[in-house]
């Protein structure tokens, strides 16, 4: 990991509202220089905040929608009404609510067979992009969060999806949690010209500190391993997950 921003919030509500802000303006300022805003949602507790914000009085008349297109990180294998879904969180706090046209939200269809869901995501994306075989595609925009043990996206410790250097999202097994997730690789999200971690809680201030830190082992850290080429790198965190970050 190499420069980065770590913008410190009081607390979830500043913390979302700062990132609405950064959205609102990314939004205008590339829809209107290339005619489409391209992001990719994440998952998780911490987002929720921030996408019931951006569809709320404040931001709402701010974003052109019709030129926003949703796609996801990474997706639990669940239909996409089941509580667990990242979709059905997004599309209840945000895309239901802000008037976002049907054809702009290309969800990952996490409800097929792991690695038919994957291969269909990646299609969806090359097809959206107009990419050639061997070209990746550069997302305006990908929010991620933290796992306690260092985990993005779906992009665990020790996982086989970490190598991935030809697909631009795989069906991985995650051990520990005995399932598959779909997620985009590190491939992908090293060509963001944006990324956004959404990182909350006194329970993060430990792995944060790890991977924001150059420590021994670190570096097996999948969160650690997000760089994006070229792009920019930003860290919203609350000071309960900076706790082990002040000197």
């Amino acid at each position: 990991m190499k420069d980065f921003e770590r913008i410190v919030c009081k607390d979830i509500p500043e913390l979302s509202a700062q990132a609405a802000a950064e959205f609102v303006r990314l939004a205008n300022e590339r829809s209107a220089a290339a005619g489409r805003f391209v992001v990719a949602l994440s998952g998780g507790s911490t987002p929720r905040a921030l996408y019931s914000l951006l569809a709320g009085a404040e931001f709402q008349s701010q974003v052109p929608w019709d030129r926003v297109h949703f796609f996801w990180g990474d997706e639990r294998c669940v239909p996409p009404d089941h509580p667990d879904s990242n979709y059905r969180m997004a599309f209840e706090t945000l895309l239901s609510k802000a008037p976002v046209p049907e054809k702009n939200i290309h969800r990952l269809e996490a409800e097929l067979a792991p690695e038919a869901a994957a291969a269909r995501y990646e299609k969806a994306i090359r097809d959206f992009f107009s990419l050639a075989d061997s070209a990746w595609p550069a997302f305006d925009l990908i929010f991620l969060g933290l796992g306690d043990d260092g985990h993005t996206a779906s992009l665990f410790p020790g996982s086989e999806a970490l190598h991935e250097n030809k697909r631009l999202a795989v069906a991985a097994y995650v051990e520990k949690l005995k399932t598959y997730r779909i997620t985009l690789t590190l491939a992908v999200l090293n060509r963001a010209a944006n990324i956004f971690f959404l990182v909350a809680g006194e329970s993060k201030a430990s792995i944060l500190a790890d991977v924001l830190q150059e420590k021994r082992g670190s570096e097996s850290l999948p969160a650690r391993r997000i760089d994006p080429q070229g792009g920019r790198l930003v860290w919203f965190v609350d000071r309960a997950a900076d706790a082990s970050l002040q000197s």
